[in-house]
């Protein structure tokens, strides 16, 4: 059961007069009048109903869609306004906006702080500016390590979000991107593959033959590489890919909607299979394996024990059962059994 639940409130593409080729603002939200304090009152109203009866120890607001301090100040006021009421009134415990790096500044901040705005996420995509420059962003890395500065500076918590697979990109710079941002050492991070998106530019550029979007394959291998090195860093990956299939119904075939268990299985099965060819009892037997190509039938199986605690079961048993079919495939003569010791951490896997 989840502790943390978040009033989602999204605010149309009003904050943003830039146009990156990845982005269809209206589609995203699928909102495109305007929204009021009344509407952001209802929003919250509706939704602390709903939440009232579960046992949670965080609630935040949180406004999406657009460029939340790209809006004029009186906007990004009169909504906090409404948010910060709740917020004082013991409603819920945090405000949340998402924004751009270009939109920070100290007046911006100030107001934010004044409002008790607790956390403010980047839309970084990248801090290649080869990438940057073509996916339109209208700012180089720059802008990012000096608005995460200011942000650490007035005591908010800071969010980064990267995107992988944009034009220009490679896993070198996707990599490269992920080691910056735990650099700038944001307190939680999101990462997107770069979905096509009908109505943008990027959408264009497929049909004209000048991008070709990561496979599904692809995308899992890099952005594996790039969970592991920010959550190695104790960063909090809130989310990896985009929420629902419904918001991309169109949008090409590495859109997955399970995207984080695809990783975080594939996370578990190189632990395991790292463990199994380093186990003294078991590596000769693999050493064997290798060597007449499988056909081991005439020997024993031997078992051996997975284990994981329950919350990370189902990533190790993987995706639709992908682990255990690999490891079946790869290692006949073992008789793996999957079981569970809450006694691990999340994400830990052990071989017995």
């Amino acid at each position: 059961m989840k502790s943390h639940a978040i009033i989602p409130i999204f605010i149309p593409h009003k904050g943003c007069p830039n146009s990156c080729i990845f982005c269809n603002q209206h589609k995203i939200t699928l909102n495109e009048k305007p929204v009021s304090q009344n509407d952001v009152a209802k929003i919250i109203e509706k939704h602390l109903v709903t939440l009232k009866s579960r046992n949670l120890t965080t609630v935040e607001a949180a406004f999406y869609g657009g460029s939340f301090t790209g809006l004029p100040i009186e906007k990004q006021s009169a909504y906090l306004e409404v948010a910060s009421f709740y917020k004082r009134h013991g409603m819920f415990d945090k405000i949340h906006l998402s924004t751009r790096p270009d939109y920070i500044n100290d007046s911006i901040l100030s107001n934010l702080k004044r409002y008790g705005v607790d956390t403010i996420e980047l839309g970084v995509q990248s801090f290649d500016d080869d990438v940057l420059e073509r996916s339109n962003r209208g700012h180089n890395s720059s802008v990012v390590y000096e608005s995460s500065r200011m942000i650490h500076d007035y005591d908010f918590e800071l969010g980064l979000q990267l995107m992988v697979g944009l034009p220009g990109d490679t896993p070198e710079k996707s990599i490269y991107s992920a080691n910056e941002l735990v650099k700038v050492n944001p307190s939680i991070a999101r990462i997107y593959p770069t979905i096509v998106i009908e109505d943008t530019e990027l959408h264009n550029m497929v049909l004209a033959g000048t991008y070709t979007p990561l496979t599904l394959n692809e995308s899992v291998s890099i952005v594996k590489t790039m969970y592991q090195i920010i959550s190695s860093a104790g960063i909090n990956v809130i989310r990896i890919g985009l929420r629902s299939a419904d918001l991309v119904e169109k949008a090409g075939k590495n859109f997955h909607p399970a995207f984080r268990q695809l990783i975080e299985s594939e996370i578990a099965k190189t632990t395991l299979d790292e463990q199994l060819n380093n186990d003294s009892r078991l590596s000769p037997l693999i050493a064997e394996m290798d060597r007449t190509s499988g056909e081991v039938a005439f020997l024993p199986c031997v078992p051996v024990t997975l284990l994981s605690n329950e919350k990370s079961f189902s990533n190790m048993i993987g995706h639709c059962k992908s682990n255990k079919i690999y490891f079946n495939t790869k290692y006949p003569l073992f008789k793996f059994s999957y079981e569970v010791d809450n006694t691990l951490a999340d994400h830990q896997y052990i071989v017995v």
